[in-house]
């Protein structure tokens, strides 16, 4: 029984695919609507990848046919969030930006908005590679919740734009750690300065001040005794802005300790 059973799915399976075939290749334009409409209904209803590779084959064929035309409208959106839902967001931007210059008054015209913007964001890299689709995706994000408010995908919108800063200034601050970290002194205050400025509300914050301080005071005490003085004393700067902002920071451990040497060292000038 069981054997027949697995026997008659295959033909079905089979005969299905044949189905198929035959109106991927027929020349009947109102079929491979009706097929692929069906098969897009079908692959939302079943998240199944493979019924929207059936459907975006049929409809890349006849989307061309359709513009200007009633049915236009819909299979130009279809063939736009097939690419989104198939995870191909290079298309999926390219295809939701075409249908929003196509069809600017369509009641489908903020999703669209939203998922080109959506397409940026599942584009944009790691933190410590470039970063130009991030970029693209943080100001395509601000279009739409500039033109929606109030929309259905604002909450979300919200939540990816500031997912995607907080990416930016981690590579900022990442970079200016860097230089700390390889003994480049001068180079990494020079960056903790502009990253304190770009980005007064990042998580990283606190952690740029005490950086900062500490390069200042690494290049103070590795500098020759005609330059020392100074550097103390910028280092010393540094360290009561950490304090004025971070009375209680989790790095007054360390400050403190290299207070005591500073403050030490500058008595011998």
């Amino acid at each position: 029984m069981k054997k027949a059973i697995l026997v008659i799915g295959v033909l079905m399976l089979t005969i299905s695919c044949s189905e198929y075939q035959k109106v991927v290749k027929s020349d009947e334009t109102a079929v491979k609507y009706t097929t692929a409409e069906r098969l897009y209904n079908e692959a939302l209803e079943e998240d199944s990848n493979k019924k929207f590779r059936k459907a975006l084959r049929l409809l890349e064929q006849i989307e061309p046919e359709f513009r200007g035309k009633p049915q236009g409208q819909r299979l130009s959106f279809l063939l736009a969030n097939t690419y989104y839902e198939l995870g191909d967001y290079y298309l999926s931007s390219f295809q939701f930006e075409r249908f929003a210059q196509l069809y600017p008054k369509s009641d489908k015209l903020e999703e669209a908005a939203f998922k080109e913007a959506a397409s940026y964001y599942y584009r944009s890299p790691k933190f410590n590679l470039d970063q130009k689709d991030t970029h693209k995706a943080i100001e395509e994000l601000q279009v739409y919740l500039n033109t929606y408010p109030e929309g259905e995908f604002s909450e979300r919108a919200n939540d990816m734009a500031t997912e995607l800063r907080i990416k930016l200034e981690k590579k900022a601050y990442e970079i200016a750690k860097q230089y700390h970290l390889t003994q480049y002194y001068k180079a990494a205050i020079a960056s903790f300065n502009n990253f304190i400025s770009d980005y007064p509300g990042s998580p990283f914050r606190e952690a740029a001040y005490y950086y900062r301080f500490d390069s200042a005071y690494q290049l103070a005490i590795n500098s020759y005794r005609v330059l020392m003085e100074e550097r103390l004393k910028e280092a010393k700067e540094f360290y009561k802005s950490y304090k004025k902002y971070y009375p209680e920071g989790e790095y007054i451990p360390q400050l403190e300790s290299s207070l005591t040497d500073i403050e030490t060292r500058l008595q011998n000038f």
